[in-house]
């Protein structure tokens, strides 16, 4: 193995804030997903979603719902042919965590769309004998052209309950996506519209070999490092991506890695001057990873907008504060498009620290005004 490669942790903070492209933007949506692999996508939209927020502070002009526009044409919904599609929805192997990918994840997901198919999981597991009757349904009605959502199919039945109620077309439809037999195609006010694969996906992709497990496991080790670009890797992941990472020794925190090909990041000054405060996502891949947050930022931040009122400690969508070299507390912002204004329902932010502008910004990014 490599000699690990010494770094301080400003250093280190500062080849992440140049890793994660927050201080040289991309040109494009697409530049960051061959970047980052994949960028996670989540529907609730309380000051913004969770991809806009991850996107805004590394795409250069980056405009609100740029992401859905990226997938699914100008106005998302299922306009565009297959042939010119440049990424698209899916899961990432073996969790519930949707993302968009750009098209060469493709062949690396079909393990994991089959192992689903013989999951117990009312979710995302096997169809039910009622299910599988429904979904020969659905497969019929696709057979004529035009994407489609649940409530193109009436039928009155309740799915099982798994976060919260859905229609048994509802419940059907997410499972065959899980599955890999339907595809999203485009969405209208966020809500799905589904499709089938050779109607969402070019026929190049398509019709491309399936990766072996070992490419597999390797494509999964790399992805993770692209993501988050300084990684506490397992002995499994290590022994697949051995030939392509460095380990970088930081005081504080345990043996991390990066990809040798993002050494060049850790040159330059590591107190060179910074922009003003960032509002980052709340599951920002540069903060993805508590334990790496913790020991080398010495932030503990978590996202608590599952978890119950009572329990939160700093509020429902709190967005972290990059300030610098420093994460300095967080803001807890709501948007009321009805009234136009973009609320601060708490604050807590080291002293010396102004996060006015950054609320401003934000503010301007959703079309809305300072409340």
């Amino acid at each position: 193995m490599k000699k690990p490669v010494k770094v301080t942790p400003l250093g280190a903070r500062a080849f992440l804030r140049r890793a994660h492209l927050v201080d040289s933007r991309a040109p494009d949506v697409g530049a960051v997903l061959a970047h980052h692999g994949y960028i996670q996508i989540d529907p609730i939209n309380i000051c913004g979603r969770m991809h806009d927020h991850i996107l805004r502070n590394r795409v250069e002009g980056y405009r609100e719902g740029g992401l859905m526009r990226h997938l699914h044409g100008e106005d998302g919904a299922a306009r565009t042919p297959a042939e010119k599609r440049a990424a698209f929805e899916h899961h990432l192997p073996s969790t519930d965590i949707l993302v968009a990918f750009p098209l060469d994840a493709w062949p690396h997901l079909h393990a994991s769309m089959q192992s689903r198919t013989k999951r117990a999981s009312g979710w995302l597991g096997r169809l039910t004998p009622r299910e599988k009757e429904f979904a020969g349904r659905i497969m019929e009605a696709f057979a004529r052209p035009g994407a489609l959502g649940p409530e193109a199919f009436a039928d009155d039945r309740k799915g099982r309950r798994v976060w919260g109620s859905a229609t048994l077309a509802k419940a059907t439809l997410q499972k065959l996506f899980f599955h890999g037999r339907l595809l999203i195609a485009g969405r209208q006010s966020n809500r799905r519209l589904y499709d089938l694969p050779e109607r969402v996906l070019p026929a190049s992709v398509l019709s491309g070999a399936r990766s072996a497990p070992a490419d597999i496991e390797r494509w999964l080790a790399l992805t993770r490092l692209r993501q988050h670009r300084l990684v506490a890797l397992k002995r499994a992941e290590l022994s697949v991506v051995s030939d392509l990472v460095q380990p970088v020794e930081i005081e504080g925190c345990p043996v991390l890695y990066c990809l040798t090909s993002d050494l060049g990041w850790f040159e330059g000054p590591e107190d060179e001057v910074r922009s003003g405060p960032l509002l980052l996502a709340p599951l920002d891949p540069m903060i993805y990873d508590r334990r790496v947050t913790r020991a080398l930022w010495g932030f503990d931040y978590a996202w608590e907008a599952y978890t119950p009122a009572a329990k939160r400690k700093r509020g429902y969508y709190a967005l972290p504060v990059l300030s610098g070299m420093e994460f300095v507390g967080h803001v807890d912002l709501k948007a009321d498009r009805e009234r136009g204004r973009l609320a601060v329902v708490s604050r807590k932010v080291r002293r010396g620290h102004a996060t006015d502008p950054a609320v401003r910004g934000l503010a301007r990014f959703l079309g809305l005004g300072r409340g």
